[in-house]
């Protein structure tokens, strides 16, 4: 799977998450920055070290180069264990969902101001 699948996938998870607490508590919607933090840092995305590994696959060292750069620019260094497949698998959903949240979001009241009008 490559990256660009990976993020796509980030995305369909994201939009159902997104359907999911607008259900209960729509008022999540305006901030997007906890609401991306509810969804990609409350729990895991991957669980387990081999199914990491597998969703990885060949990516692996393009998603630890994203790593380090992005937590490089945050917080000045990097914290993540890039040993783990499991840390680096969630950090990197973590980063690809930050980058897709907002149009997410976005689609999602779009879709349901359509829903409305009709």
């Amino acid at each position: 799977m490559s990256l660009e699948a990976k993020r796509k996938e980030i995305e369909e998870y994201a939009a159902e998450q997104v359907a999911e607490i607008a259900a209960y508590d729509e008022d999540k919607l305006n901030d997007v920055y906890d609401l991306h933090n509810e969804i990609f840092n409350m729990d895991y995305y991957i669980v387990g070290y081999y199914q990491a590994a597998q969703w990885l696959g060949t990516d692996t060292f393009e998603a630890i180069g994203m790593i380090q750069d992005y937590e490089k620019f945050n917080f000045g260094e990097v914290h993540t264990d890039l040993g783990s497949s499991e840390n680096v698998a969630n950090m990197l959903a973590y980063i690809l969902g930050e980058e897709v949240i907002q149009e997410v979001v976005e689609e999602y009241l779009e879709q349901r101001e359509e829903e409305g009008e009709e």
